[in-house]
């Protein structure tokens, strides 16, 4: 064999898997080399200022048995957006969204109703874009709005709308909304709702009705906000205390409609009731599921009442990134498989020519 090609072709390989390997993107940048923009930052204005939009990836630790991102972490997410466009609109005082008005007469917002609609899950590395903005509710109410869309296809994952009214931090009672702190948020409210409000009434629940009963509920420290109360997000997790594995096996939520009707403190100790409206016999079945839900403190008092709707899971993938053969090989492992090629290729040749040139001196 020609050893000069040989040894030409080798080098060439290894020089190109050389220049391939420099350039990922596996070594820390430089300050200097860092762009200016941040898509993970607290996010931006669109649409005139009124529209504020906030990126998020969604984490190992945001997924669930079902690889995809929990309904709380998808709740997190719109809260922490409202909570940035308040902050960058230059509203947010002392206080979780307290404008400097509502902190001078210790008001603080606190959450009545929420109504979600997710049309489907984020999973584990996907990037979503949240917007929220703010439009009014009656006299003494404020709603805020959110849209979550994929942020590479832009397709609409989740829908969300919520009431917000005031409450005094100190005697702990709703109050009007002042004159004053109504001239603060006004100026960036949007006539644009993104769901038709579900007028439905929720039912409450007792032992009687109720077919699942999750008892001994305590809030953590860690489970209230600054507020001194516990995060509305958590009463999600616990409403789904009470609902029965099989259901959570076979269907995925999809559907919810909150009515918060009492702040939870630290001492406070819950019952989760459940009751499944549904013709639902614990099997996989193709039709819905609705469910009605009610949290309530040992005395009886009513925190929360819910109606939460479920629909058959899609097909699970066998792994979540596909086949094996959906991920396609890096250009180093092509050049290493050229050289193998070549090296076999020389090998072949090597023989070949031996067994020819013993045959012709035989």
């Amino acid at each position: 064999p020609d050893w000069s090609m040989l040894l030409a072709a080798i080098t060439t390989i290894f020089l190109a898997a050389e220049k391939q390997w420099t350039n990922l993107d596996w070594k820390p940048r430089r300050p200097d080399m860092l762009v200016d923009f941040d898509p993970f930052s607290l996010g931006r204005f669109v649409q005139d200022g009124l529209i504020f939009r906030q990126n998020f990836s969604i984490r190992s630790y945001e997924i669930g048995a079902d690889r995809t991102a929990s309904i709380e972490t998808l709740m997190n997410h719109l809260q922490e957006t409202a909570l940035n466009h308040v902050r960058c609109i230059g509203l947010l005082d002392d206080g979780f969204g307290s404008t400097p008005e509502m902190t001078r007469r210790d008001l603080i917002w606190v959450v009545t109703r929420m109504q979600v609609l997710v049309d489907r899950y984020p999973s584990w590395g996907d990037v979503i874009e949240v917007d929220s903005w703010v439009t009014p509710s009656g006299k003494n109410g404020m709603k805020r709005e959110w849209f979550l869309r994929d942020c590479k296809t832009g397709e609409i994952l989740t829908r969300a709308t919520s009431v917000w009214v005031m409450m005094n931090k100190r005697t702990r009672r709703l109050s009007k909304i002042p004159e004053e702190v109504r001239v603060e948020i006004e100026p960036y409210f949007v006539e644009h709702g993104v769901l038709d409000e579900d007028s439905r009434k929720l039912p409450k629940l007792n032992d009687n009705t109720a077919n699942y009963i999750r008892r001994g509920l305590a809030p953590r420290w860690s489970d209230l906000d600054v507020n001194q109360h516990v995060n509305n997000v958590k009463y999600i997790g616990w409403i789904l205390e009470s609902v029965p594995s099989s259901l959570l096996e076979s269907h995925e939520l999809y559907g919810m409609t909150l009515e918060y009707r009492k702040e939870c403190g630290k001492d406070g100790l819950l019952q989760s009731l459940t009751a499944v409206a549904s013709d639902y016999g614990g099997g996989s079945l193709e039709a819905g599921v609705e469910c009605d839900h009610l949290l309530r403190l040992e005395d009886g008092s009513e925190i929360m009442r819910g109606k939460t709707e479920w629909r058959p899971k899609r097909a699970a993938n066998t792994t979540y990134f596909g086949s094996v053969d959906d991920i396609p090989p890096h250009p180093i492992y092509i050049y290493i498989y050229i050289y193998i090629y070549i090296y076999i290729y020389w090998v072949g040749s090597s023989c070949s020519g031996s067994s020819t040139t013993m045959s012709r001196t035989r």
